[in-house]
């Protein structure tokens, strides 16, 4: 029998692989807020795709960090939340959120440094080989 479990090395590897990614924190500390539908998640994560929230938000439900509540209803209802299990989380979310506010501008600065793309630094290299 094959173990698909993951393989980690060191345990901040494992809350990494929980929370890591692009949109899976901004989801967590919205949930962490209060319980949130899936059109209001849309809503505060404007450049999140359909596909990708419905993804995300699955990966934290079979982790055992979000809970889908389905209520029998017409129109039908579902909300999302953090578990107890979840909600261990918060100080991490915390934490994260108070090292972007002091080395946001740091960040964004050093990103700004990046050379420009090739195609904009040199738009006459293009119309060469055309």
């Amino acid at each position: 029998m094959e173990n698909n479990a993951p393989q980690y090395s060191c345990s901040a590897e494992v809350t990494l692989d929980v929370i890591g990614g692009k949109w899976k924190g901004i989801i967590l500390a919205l949930l962490a807020e209060q319980p949130r539908r899936f059109n209001e998640l849309r809503r505060e994560l404007p450049a999140i795709t359909h596909r990708m929230l419905t993804l995300q938000l699955r990966e934290l439900e079979a982790d055992g960090i979000v809970h889908r509540e389905i209520y029998q209803q017409i129109p039908p209802k579902v909300e999302y939340s953090l578990t107890e299990f979840g909600a261990t989380l918060k100080p991490i979310l915390l934490a994260l959120q108070a090292w972007g506010d002091r080395y946001m501008d740091q960040v964004i600065e050093k990103k700004a440094r990046k050379a420009p793309p090739v195609c904009l630094s040199k738009p006459e290299a293009l119309n060469s080989k055309l």
